[in-house]
């Protein structure tokens, strides 16, 4: 389960490797926490989200990923109650063994820092049958992953996925945000999403002497799994 606070970051930052998990079979979720909303330099809210939606939609199908879409607002994601309940509810939804999302100490972007440590802290949640959600607790708590930061800025990966053979595939999948392609990075930050995503990808894989990578940190916390969760 990839867990991620706007469409297109689990294709920037995990798509690789979500894509090698597909094809060795294994279900695939695509968790979006936050509607972007604001990611256009023109159109409206609303217009805006439902597009992102599809787009991340046609992502995730390609390597046949269930996407959920919790639509809290872009910018304005806030630790409390109701956000909590909702991503115990996707968690157990998913029932991963690996929940793969931002790292908390990635400053870029709020929502970014807090989808990723939300998830963290309600990790251990999800099997606890006191906290009632619509999906039933959890068998197991979930390992937990953080990925690279944006531009991996201040990011020291402790394990790393060779996406070598999956480096199309998630150029395919980031193809399919349309609206931030051709739109919102550029006219924002002055750079495109595959710029960004390969720039990063290479970097990666030469720190771990291959042509393309992820870079991962395990959350480390007692009592989840410690060894053998990621993929080699």
């Amino acid at each position: 389960m990839a867990c991620c606070a706007h469409p297109d970051d689990a294709e920037i930052l995990m798509g690789g490797t979500l894509a090698k998990y597909a094809e060795r079979g294994d279900d695939v979720f695509i968790v979006v926490t936050t509607n972007g909303e604001v990611g256009h330099p023109t159109l409206p809210k609303h217009e805006i989200a439902a597009i992102r939606k599809e787009e991340a939609q046609r992502a995730a199908e390609l390597i046949g990923a269930e996407l959920i879409w919790l639509g809290f607002p872009d910018e304005f994601l806030f630790d409390r109650e109701e956000t909590r309940l909702s991503f115990i509810n996707a968690i157990r939804k998913c029932r991963p063994d690996v929940i793969l999302t931002h790292w908390p100490g990635d400053l870029y972007n709020p929502d970014h820092t807090l989808t990723g440590q939300i998830v963290n802290d309600v990790a251990i949640m999800t099997t606890v049958p006191n906290i009632v959600t619509d999906e039933p607790p959890c068998e197991k708590i979930p390992v937990v992953y953080f990925a690279d930061s944006v531009a991996g800025v201040g990011f020291l990966p402790e394990e790393y996925v060779d996406i070598t053979s999956t480096i199309g595939v998630k150029r395919r999948m980031l193809a399919e945000h349309k609206s931030q392609v051709s739109d919102w990075l550029s006219d924002q930050y002055g750079v495109t999403m595959d710029e960004m995503m390969t720039v990063s990808s290479q970097y990666r894989g030469f720190q771990a002497g291959v042509r393309y990578a992820e870079g991962f940190i395990r959350a480390k916390a007692w009592p989840r799994g410690v060894a053998g969760t990621l993929l080699p």
